[in-house]
């Protein structure tokens, strides 16, 4: 029988070489289970009514309606966090005595809601209700969207500072190198954190604007101006948007030290071949060089909270592979948090497009789930959920999404836990188990409870002894916990198994107390 010389090289690469069968495993159909923590936020557009709302001038039982139904949708497929835009072009979503009310919410820029209605402070409380994080979502430097269809009032921000701003693509920006610019938009957004009562702040990829056709950013006599020591204007450039990031920073540590900043940028900070630190990319434009974003940067000083890098490249992509960019971005996170920004809205089915395969994003979760660096998604955008392509929504809630998850925690701004829940007690009814508890009294606003986690666990015999034991006791394995909720009562339908409940306190930054069993 002659030497087949074809299987000898098969044997040859599963025996040398198995971690090549193992990776592929990774990117295939082998679903890595459900973790106890995890980030999974949803991007709601609200410039020009992307996701909200559907359209101008409805009325505020419409725009409360549509609120409660986003969030109904999401957070019933295992979504805990809203990344809401709450200033798309230097206007408002909230009640702002800076800055005018945004034309995409009641049709004409200035207009007020009815009935006195504050969107923003409408869904954090809404969010909250349904245990999910609120994120404030800023635009810092645009200031109208489109020039020509935009509904600019008269007492517009433009009008009253003209040289603030200029004009690049047929959009007005901020300047972001006059200090005066600096100061109005921090004042902005820390309004916002004073009066409401978000979990964030977040800003996505638009700093400086992206090149279009080679055009230069027209600058240049306010980098003659202000450039000070800077002989390069790139490295000015990041300087002022460096100023912003860390003045927001210091200000959030002293006015509200447990709100989070997050920054969503572009997917690419430089590539290798412009920087040894940089990712093995080929794309023309980067956060590093156009935008002035050094990301990087900000991460390793420890001026952000979470990074949310818009990855909206399918796995294999010629110039920007997902796979190499999410290993990237898990690299350089220095401690801080990685949450994946998903292209949800490229799944459309499209002929001859990569994200015509129902298997991408899920993918990419897999993939995500399996580096220990990355500690969650963030989708663009909501109605690209709600719209469910492919059914694709569907099968990250029932594959992946099928238990809730708590937030990861974020040692670097605190770690002490809340104190125990009290008085914790289990009533039998007919139809029902009951539990109810307290929540510890405390002086200290960080440490106060803020939601709980039910564990419930089967009691087995044991076979050389006549005592109950539970089943591992496991706090750390998902699938022990029955609800991640506000309110200090839980039911459930009596079952013939029995069970032990325990119920544990968790503070605003997901730090969790000790479980206490709940006693009849």
């Amino acid at each position: 029988m002659p030497f087949n010389y074809s299987i000898f090289f098969i044997l040859f690469l599963f025996l040398f070489f198995p971690q090549c069968t193992s990776q592929s495993q990774k990117l295939d159909d082998s679903i890595i289970p459900s973790p106890k923590r995890e980030m999974r936020a949803v991007w709601i557009v609200t410039l020009d009514n992307k996701d909200f709302p559907s359209k101008p001038n409805l009325s505020v039982t419409q725009q409360k309606s549509e609120l409660r139904s986003i969030l109904d949708f999401h957070v019933r497929r295992g979504i805990n966090a809203i990344f809401f835009q709450v200033r798309p072009s230097a206007d408002a979503f909230y009640k702002s005595k800076y800055e005018l009310w945004s034309e995409w919410l009641c049709g004409k820029q200035g207009k007020s809601p009815e009935t006195d209605f504050d969107p923003l402070a409408y869904i954090i409380e809404e969010a909250h209700k349904r245990n999910m994080e609120l994120h404030a979502w800023f635009n810092p430097y645009r200031a109208i969207y489109r020039q020509k269809k935009s509904s600019i009032a008269p007492n517009h921000i433009t009008k009253l500072q003209p040289n603030w701003f200029l004009e690049y693509n047929k959009q007005i920006h901020f300047n972001p190198g006059l200090p005066e610019v600096r100061k109005y938009l921090i004042n902005i957004i820390m309004d916002v954190v004073k009066r409401y009562d978000i979990d964030g702040v977040h800003f996505d990829d638009y700093f400086y604007p992206y090149k279009i056709n080679n055009k230069e950013f027209p600058d240049e006599i306010t980098y003659q101006n202000y450039k000070g020591k800077f002989t390069n204007l790139a490295d000015w450039r990041r300087s002022n948007v460096d100023i912003l990031i860390k003045t927001i920073h210091d200000s959030l540590q002293i006015k509200k030290p447990y709100v989070k900043l997050g920054i969503s940028p572009f997917g690419v900070w430089r590539n290798k071949s412009e920087d040894s630190r940089g990712s093995n990319t080929e794309v023309g434009q980067t956060c590093y060089d156009v935008l002035g974003a050094d990301v990087r940067k900000w991460l390793e000083n420890g001026w952000i909270d979470y990074v949310a890098p818009q990855l909206y490249w399918h796995i294999g992509h010629k110039k920007a592979d997902y796979k190499e960019l999410v290993n990237w971005w898990a690299k350089n996170s220095f401690n801080r948090h990685v949450y994946i920004g998903q292209a949800f809205y490229k799944i459309r089915g499209e002929e001859g497009d990569q994200w015509q395969n129902k298997k991408e994003i899920p993918l990419q979760i897999n993939l995500n789930r399996s580096i220990p660096e990355i500690s969650g998604s963030a989708y663009f955008r909501a109605k690209s959920l709600m719209d469910n392509y492919l059914y694709v929504t569907d099968t990250i809630h029932q594959k992946y999404y099928y238990r809730t998850a708590m937030i990861p925690t974020m040692p670097w701004k605190d770690n002490t836990p809340p104190e125990t829940p009290q008085n914790l007690k289990k009533i039998y009814t007919e139809k029902r188990v009951i539990l109810k508890w307290e929540t510890a009294h405390t002086t200290l606003p960080q440490e106060k409870a803020v939601y709980y986690v039910v564990y419930r666990f089967e009691e087995i015999d044991k076979k050389d002894k006549d005592e109950k034991i539970i089943d591992k006791l496991d706090f750390e394995d998902a699938k022990n916990i029955v609800s991640i909720q506000r309110e200090t009562i839980f039911y459930e339908k009596l079952s013939d198994k029995k069970y032990k409940y325990f119920v544990s306190a968790v503070d605003r930054l997901h730090n969790e107390s000790k479980a206490i069993e709940v006693v009849e």
